[in-house]
């Protein structure tokens, strides 16, 4: 999990996430089941969302909102997730050669 900016912080409880982002508990425990995202965790197991998963789950709405499913879903966050990354290494390759 990336923790650029505090953002990566496990604060919310799942109610709160859920009324954030406008959805319903169980959607958060269904994209957590399917692999879209994984929560923090309390010490007793208690589920805690960080600012970053508040925008991976407005993400998911909005492409459900665009006609994806939660398999075609978890493929656009995971090249997403690719993406970013090799952006990144190609911003330290270049700051390299400089």
């Amino acid at each position: 999990m990336e923790r650029k900016n505090g953002r990566g912080v496990p604060l919310y409880a799942i109610s709160v996430a859920a009324e954030l982002v406008g959805t319903g508990q169980q959607n958060l425990r269904l994209y957590e089941r399917r692999g879209l995202l994984e929560p923090g965790r309390t010490g007793g197991g208690t589920r805690r969302y960080s600012e970053q998963d508040l925008d991976t789950l407005r993400r998911i709405s909005a492409l459900l909102e665009d006609g994806l499913n939660l398999a075609g879903i978890r493929l656009v966050l995971e090249l997403e997730a690719a993406n970013r990354r090799l952006e990144r290494e190609l911003a330290a390759a270049r700051s390299r050669r400089r």
